[in-house]
């Protein structure tokens, strides 16, 4: 089995030179920041779940790892089409990158987006295996009705589509709407889900996976701030106070994406897999 000392060292060394990199300026690594940066972090991440119990995506379960990197990949472009309504954020930087065609500047987009699932997935089994929410429960059990799953389904939509009819004030339904159409469908079809868990009182993950947003919102920011090719964010009434790049405001929705990344990767793993082997329960 692998350990620490392995990949875990050179996550490190990937996440210093690439800091290092932000100062020097070092051509084609500082234009490719994002990706290599991100792959450090997962490295390092998964090397600590391993240590800590000898059991981590990269060193058991690889198979779902990579196949993470591509699902995710593919579902950031689906937030990437819902910025086309509202327009929140904005890449600078990218033309002086060697990505004058499309198929580079394609490839840049995804390689980069690929790390954002693995790294949530990584943070959030840290967190729980240091066992930091595990104890946390409701008090009170709810029942969950078919009524109440189409009710929420139908928000989903409506918080879908409301943001490209009146993007200046509906832009924030951007990160709930798909959370809302799929974690219903998801425990339907007996899918771990987020409601799933609320049902059994036990609030471990969904507190974890919020947790991870914030920590990975942060880095995603503080690290974004010091690039080259970076994001900036266009968004009215609230675009005040800014840590980095992102209006302190903005950071409450990172609570909500971790839920909606979680509730779309089980709703597609579930069109080709049925077995149910990481954080279902």
């Amino acid at each position: 089995m692998l350990k620490f000392k392995y990949y875990g060292i050179v996550g490190i060394a990937l996440i210093f030179l690439v800091e290092i990199n932000f100062l020097l300026k070092v051509q084609p690594f500082a234009n490719w920041y994002f990706p290599i940066i991100w792959l450090g972090y997962i490295l390092l991440i998964d090397s600590l779940v391993c240590k800590l119990k000898n059991n981590s995506l990269l060193s058991n379960r690889f198979p779902q790892l990579l196949g993470m990197f591509v699902i995710s990949a593919l579902f950031w472009f689906i937030f990437e089409f819902l910025n086309i309504g509202v327009q929140n954020w904005s890449y600078s930087g990218i033309e002086i990158l060697d990505l004058g065609n499309f198929f580079n500047r394609q490839l840049f987009g995804f390689l980069s987006f690929s790390t954002v699932l693995p790294a949530l997935f990584e943070t959030t089994e840290l967190i729980r295996t240091l066992r930091l929410f595990e104890k946390q429960k409701l008090k009170k059990k709810y029942k969950i009705t078919r009524r109440f799953l189409f009710v929420m389904i139908g928000a989903g939509i409506l918080c879908f589509v409301l943001p490209f009819l009146l993007p200046e004030f509906a832009f924030p339904l951007v990160w709930l709407s798909l959370f809302l159409i799929l974690d219903p469908i998801n425990y339907l079809h007996k899918q771990p889900s987020i409601i799933q868990h609320f049902k059994d009182k036990k609030l471990g993950i969904p507190l974890a996976l919020m947790a991870s947003g914030i920590i990975l919102g942060f880095f995603w920011e503080f690290w974004n701030y010091w690039a080259i090719p970076k994001w900036t964010y266009h968004i009215p009434y609230v675009g005040f106070l800014k840590i980095f790049e992102m209006p302190i405001l903005g950071y409450f929705g990172y609570l909500p994406f971790a839920l909606e990344l979680y509730a779309m990767y089980w709703f597609a793993r579930s069109l080709f897999i049925r077995k149910e082997i990481f954080l279902a329960r």
